[in-house]
């Protein structure tokens, strides 16, 4: 009799043992494995019932129509998120405690452009104090979220989406091109002269006509401890220790060792000390998410490399740099039968933008880690070379500074 499926029975006899084996020792892994899965269950609801209570609000910053500031300004005002405390092991397993985390937005409403900072509300007086300190000619004033005044919202079936994530090409330790590459740390710098890499997200945000809309947010919190150790098995250091042991294989690598063979190409050493000069500063977990929304008969498909291109400016080869991921589209029709899948990938998305979920659930994301300059770098208030006609200015403080804010 012709056998269309032989059986191999070794693979069967090695089978049978592991079954065999797991079967016996069932008493010790079941209660171990059921443990584990209750623990991550536990913790997914309380840290969900604890973010549900956090007030948070939307903070609006108008800008005067001139800005002297480097964006060193900038980097001085973000080092106020740093915000590390969490509470005991009780506050964070019986509580749900977690650290809490900021979204700064730039976006654009029909080509106009807006800067806002999502924040717990406990936070804000702090947050004001640092902006009126470092640009006093701003206003900054606590406004409705502008996704709920949003005309889509009422009008899903006529409108369309494209959006992304973003994640860096490269390793954590690894910097992207900053504001001091781009010599605006100088303050002698005439504005004429400055190349701003955010002048070109400005313009693309003020291309934007009638019933276009463009999101973008990036969530910050204070860097964990979440780099696998080495040597370990389950052990986790820092962003900076893990910025050590990228330097150290570097070093290797290049024969630049602490065995003194050979020695590191001039790049080899020149991308190490960047790495170690970007290690020295604070960093942040972060995640960064882009929206492009329109009236169907207004989406223009041609704006989607620009979506995927905003963070372009930042990149290098031999550094760090961009990349957009969770995109929603497909590279071919048959990976989406019906257009169900897609739907389904610009509904998660939208809801995660709205939350402003990447760090905890429901829409946790690994993040990846920038310093304060970085950070800087990619959202920052702009001088006067930025003159898109779109971009509205205020011409001058129209109050001083709240009185009662802290020193």
């Amino acid at each position: 009799m012709l056998e269309y499926f032989p059986i191999n029975e070794q693979w069967v006899a090695i089978f049978t043992a592991v079954y065999s084996i797991l079967e016996r020792t069932a008493i010790i892994w079941a209660p171990l494995s059921l443990g584990f899965i209750a623990q991550m269950l536990w913790e997914e609801y309380v840290v969900a019932k604890f973010i549900n209570t956090l007030d948070f609000i939307l903070l609006e910053i108008k800008l005067p129509r001139d800005i002297e500031k480097t964006p060193l300004a900038m980097e001085l005002v973000l080092q106020s998120l740093y915000q590390t405390s969490s509470g005991t092991w009780y506050d964070h397993w019986i509580k749900g405690k977690v650290r809490v985390w900021f979204s700064l937005e730039l976006i654009s409403e029909e080509g106009r452009i807006r800067f806002f900072i999502r924040t717990p509300a406990k936070f804000r007086k702090v947050i004001e104090s640092h902006l009126y300190a470092h640009y006093p000619g701003i206003e900054v004033s606590q406004v409705e979220d502008y996704i709920g005044q949003a005309p889509f919202l009422h009008e899903k079936d006529e409108w369309d989406m494209w959006g992304a994530d973003f994640v860096l090409t490269k390793a954590d330790p690894y910097p992207i091109k900053t504001y001091i590459d781009y010599g605006l740390d100088k303050t002698d710098l005439e504005e004429e002269n400055k190349s701003d890499p955010l002048n070109t997200t400005i313009e693309f945000l003020g291309s934007l006509g009638r019933d276009q809309y463009l999101w973008t947010q990036l969530l910050v919190q204070p860097v964990k401890d979440r780099f696998s150790k080495p040597d370990t098995l389950f052990g986790k250091h820092g962003w900076k220790d893990e910025a050590k042991r990228v330097v150290k294989e570097l070093k290797e690598k290049s024969g630049g060792g602490d065995e003194g063979k050979g020695r590191a190409s001039k790049r080899d050493s020149e991308v190490i000390h960047a790495i170690e000069r970007s290690a020295s500063k604070i960093g942040f977990d972060c995640g960064i998410r882009a929206m492009y929304l329109a009236r169907r008969e207004r989406f223009d498909g041609t704006l989607i490399p620009g979506v995927a291109g905003l963070y372009r400016q930042f990149n290098t080869e031999d550094l760090n740099g961009f990349r957009p991921t969770r995109t929603t589209d497909f590279d071919y029709p048959w990976q989406d039968y019906k257009g169900i899948r897609l739907a389904r990938k610009k509904n998660d998305l939208f809801k995660a933008y709205v939350r402003r979920s990447y760090f905890y659930g429901p829409y946790k994301r690994r993040p990846f880690v920038l310093n304060a300059e970085e950070l800087a770098t990619i959202w920052h208030f702009p001088g006067r070379v930025t003159e898109t006609p779109t971009f509205e200015r205020i011409e001058s403080r129209k109050s001083e500074p709240p009185t009662n804010l802290p020193v």
